[in-house]
């Protein structure tokens, strides 16, 4: 099974039982002790900002390529488990962003042992981390996710049957370097591709928080409250896109259901498409319409088949062998200060297409990304998802 030979049922996706719950529980406490869900992140995602704006302005309006924006999102995520960001043209960072791409790629096809390679070559670089963090860590120097591990490792050391093995520490961070960046940065480009899509909902968005942001300030998560339709916008990006549509799960008690019984222990595979897609809880549901999580009056309303992820507890935004990203503040802030500080539209294949956009006076701040469709459609469990017209 994928399971045994990938992660050897340990760490927080592949594991059950006590296991399963005793490494979520200290995840959960870790990332938050480091800031997630916390005021206190937001300084990092600032930061993190000014380095993809940079990034974006060095581009001077000529296409680039959608995966681009990847870079901030899951470098945010690096901070909180590495301890630090990378550089761009890292080479150990751009190591990385290539074998998830390409584990990700590989997930469902028959190319296993391609697949497991390359696992193991991300293997190979979380233990030079663990290494380092073992050779420095102590309880006043808690700067990460790994030395977290390693502090509780070192703390159970002469317990017996310790549950923060090697193995493990290995597996954990693993799945969160691989799904727990993967579902951030694909959600961020799916949004980005819809508001190029659909130019007015764009539009709505970027005069809403222009309405709402002082000039020259970025926007705060807390923001969102006074952002009705910007917060709509982005969770119908996550329901409209159904990013994890049949995630396994596994039944906890002897149950039964619908006339079937389910013993204890079975996996059991949900169809979150059923909810996310379903006409009796959704007015439009094939259709990109921020209107339905928006009242009559045009506040934002959290509506109850909103299960972009999981059927995990509510607060909880991220895969359910995870549920740590809270409220992915990190998504938030970064797809929304695009919008804040660039206009961004589709481009062709070449440089005409530029220059034509150009001679029809767009605005210096327009930002080009090429090649959209064939970078998503890969990555998105949606082989043939269409793009109907919007609801706005």
């Amino acid at each position: 099974m994928l399971p045994e030979r990938c992660q050897r049922l340990a760490g927080l996706f592949f594991s059950i039982g006590e296991l399963w719950r005793t490494t979520r529980r200290f995840t959960v406490s870790s990332m938050r002790n480091l800031g997630m869900g916390k005021k206190m992140i937001e300084g990092k995602i600032f930061e993190e900002l000014h380095f993809l704006i940079e990034m974006i302005k060095s581009f001077k309006g000529e296409p680039f390529s959608l995966t681009s924006f990847n870079c901030a999102p899951i470098n945010i995520t690096f901070i909180m488990l590495f301890g630090d960001r990378f550089d761009y043209k890292d080479p150990t960072f751009l190591t990385l962003l290539r074998l998830i791409d390409e584990v990700m790629n590989l997930l469902g096809s028959p190319y296993l042992n391609i697949m497991l390679g390359k696992i193991e070559d991300v293997r190979v670089i979380l233990r030079q981390y663990i290494k380092a963090s073992r050779e420095d860590i102590n309880e006043n120097s808690v700067r990460s996710y790994i030395d977290a591990l390693i502090f509780k490792q070192q703390e159970e050391k002469n317990k017996k049957d310790s549950l923060f093995h090697d193995d493990n520490l290995i597996a954990s961070i693993l799945d969160l370097v691989m799904a727990g960046t993967e579902t951030i940065a694909t959600t961020l480009q799916w949004a980005i591709l819809l508001m190029m899509k659909y130019p007015e909902i764009q539009k709505k968005v970027q005069e809403e928080i222009g309405r709402t942001v002082k000039a020259g300030s970025w926007a705060t998560y807390e923001d969102r409250k006074n952002m009705p339709f910007t917060n709509a916008v982005l969770h119908e990006v996550q329901r409209f896109i159904t990013l994890l549509p049949h995630v396994p799960r596994c039944t906890a008690v002897d149950t039964h259901f619908r006339g079937y019984f389910l013993p204890k222990g079975i996996i059991v595979i949900p169809s979150l498409t059923s909810v996310l897609l379903d006409k009796t809880q959704w007015e439009t549901p094939h259709q990109f319409n921020p209107n339905h999580f928006l009242d009559a009056e045009g506040n934002f309303v959290k509506r109850e088949a909103f299960l972009p992820f999981s059927t995990a507890d509510k607060g909880n935004l991220e895969s359910p062998a995870f549920g740590i990203w809270d409220s992915k503040p990190d998504d938030w802030e970064v797809w929304k200060s695009i919008h804040q500080a660039q206009k961004v539209q589709v481009a062709g294949n070449n440089l005409s297409r530029v220059q034509q956009g150009k001679e029809q006076g767009l605005e210096d701040d327009t930002t080009f990304v090429s090649n959209i469709a064939p970078q998503v459609k890969k990555r998105s469990t949606l082989q043939n998802h269409p793009l109907p017209e919007a609801q706005n």
